[in-house]
């Protein structure tokens, strides 16, 4: 029996409790600048999901790259939301 869609579900669970917290401390000590982390890291995962011939490999990749870029957008909503308009 395959325990992936457990561990892959606590796996998600866990990075968006983490990046939450990652985004709003970068936002709060460095301002928007680290959004262009989050794209390069967000655009290489998206990259190697395409390149990686495995499926449960090529969903962590694309989660990964879409959980970064989605940090892109989420960076200049915080810091519209701690007042820094």
């Amino acid at each position: 029996m395959s325990y992936i869609g457990i561990i892959f579900g606590i796996y998600v669970f866990l990075t968006i409790g983490i990046y939450h917290v990652l985004v709003v401390k970068l936002e709060e000590w460095f301002g928007t600048w680290p959004w262009v982390a989050f794209l390069v890291l967000g655009i290489i995962c998206l990259y190697l999901s395409f390149r990686t011939a495995n499926g449960v490999a090529s969903m962590w990749w694309g989660y990964n790259s879409f959980i970064n870029l989605w940090s892109v957008k989420e960076m200049f909503d915080q810091h519209k939301r701690a007042g820094n308009k």
